[in-house]
């Protein structure tokens, strides 16, 4: 028997759980208090949240929008508001009027959104913030094609092409079908190494943000790993690190694996709640910007 797509076996399994037999009262004062509380939801955790919650914060994920962060090229094309003049279409025209210049001609230089690269880790203490990091990206990759998307463990897996289905549930249980080492080890500097030698040429390319969203707790921390995120920094126009450990507000870089990852970032974030993804879409609008090292600290 052919099994259900995954948005109907959604449908069925909310139709079972016992929270979904409540009676109308009860959903009405639960959606009056989630109103009320909109703003202490913005703020809490996702590994502290309930399923409703995680509900709640999947839909306000999947209605973010993306500002087109737009990357200078140097191709131009023709623009009656550029600020190049087009000679050779000038002086063609000129041809029509005897010589005379009326038309000036113009060109405006191309530009196009930056592709973004996003590299998440699916550890065990990764696994909640990875999943609905997972639904921001599929909500971004609609207004924006050039998205590549990889997932790392104890290896390195592309679920580029699985993120594009249309429905968000359906394109999460396509990204956790195809890796086998979900909510296992943790191997940062053999992931990177593969990524850096197989796939950095083919989407790095172009001024490519990577956004990488680990907590740096690396088993095997040593020399390779600072070479790996060297190789990963020079590569790419901006490289912003999105660490769930950055909730704390006494966090110091003491693991061995932080110490050698953070000299190679431009930028430090938080991923740990929706306030802080809401700050990367901000970054994220002027991410083009020239590089400086930051640290963004959680709000208190």
């Amino acid at each position: 028997r052919k099994k259900p797509p995954p948005a109907s076996r959604r449908v069925q399994e909310a139709l079972s759980q016992p929270s979904m037999r409540e009676t109308p009262q009860a959903q009405e004062q639960e959606l009056r208090l989630s109103v009320s509380d909109k703003e202490v939801l913005q703020k809490k955790d996702f590994a502290q949240m309930s399923a409703a919650e995680i509900a709640q914060v999947t839909r306000a994920i999947a209605q973010m929008k993306l500002p087109q962060a737009e990357l200078h090229t140097r191709r131009y094309q023709p623009d009656a508001r550029g600020l190049r003049l087009d000679m050779r279409r000038t002086l063609r025209g000129s041809l029509r009027t005897g010589g005379d210049i009326i038309d000036i001609h113009r060109l405006g230089r191309i530009d196009k959104p930056a592709p973004i690269v996003a590299l998440l880790d699916i550890s065990g203490s990764m696994s909640e913030y990875t999943r609905l990091f997972l639904h921001f990206l599929h909500a971004i990759t609609d207004a924006r094609k050039r998205v590549s998307v990889f997932l790392f463990g104890t290896r390195l897996t592309n679920v580029t092409r699985a993120l594009r289905a249309r429905d968000p549930d359906e394109a999460l249980a396509s990204c956790s079908s195809t890796v086998e080492d979900w909510a296992g080890g943790t191997r940062i500097a053999t992931s990177l190494h593969t990524f850096n030698k197989l796939w950095g040429r083919r989407v790095l390319g172009q001024g490519a943000i990577v956004l990488l969203i680990s907590d740096g707790l690396e088993r095997e921390a040593d020399t390779r790993l600072a070479f790996e995120m060297d190789r990963l920094h020079r590569s790419c126009r901006r490289l912003i690190w999105l660490n769930p450990l950055l909730r704390y507000g006494g966090f110091e870089a003491k693991a061995q694996g932080i110490k050698m990852m953070l000299p190679h970032v431009d930028e430090f974030r938080p991923v740990h709640n929706l306030s802080s993804i809401e700050g990367l879409v901000s970054a994220l609008s002027t991410a083009l910007l020239p590089h400086h090292r930051s640290l963004i600290r959680p709000a208190a």
